[in-house]
């Protein structure tokens, strides 16, 4: 039986890495084991593995988490003076979903979406 999904995803600093999702995002640091870290925020954990050979203009990491007040996070996210993905402004989508995206220091996709 399946219970939950981890996602990996590429970092090239772990230095750089921990800012962004621990001091930006939120996310409790979970275990930091040379070239692995992982973060967790509520019931969403991410785990982030060293690549320091990454080109993050090639890089097509992407997670998709959903969330409750997508809005309140948005809002949170800009106050910290954190930029949008291209295409990633909060709005409602024709799927459903009312959604904003973010890029991580390597290029990883994080979008975050709520149910309309």
């Amino acid at each position: 039986m399946l219970t939950s999904v981890c996602p990996k995803i590429p970092m090239r600093n772990k230095a750089a890495t921990k800012q962004f999702y621990v001091n930006q995002l939120g996310f409790a640091e979970l275990g930091d084991y040379g070239d692995y870290l992982m973060v967790k925020k509520d019931d969403v954990e991410i785990h982030l593995f060293e690549y320091k050979d990454l080109n993050p203009l090639e890089n097509y990491g992407q997670v998709y988490i959903r969330c409750t007040d997508v809005e309140q996070l948005n809002d949170t996210c800009m106050a910290k003076g954190l930029t949008y993905a291209k295409y990633g402004k909060l709005e409602t989508k024709p799927w459903g979903q009312k959604e904003f995206a973010l890029l991580d220091p390597d290029h990883n996709l994080l979008t975050f979406g709520e149910g309309v």
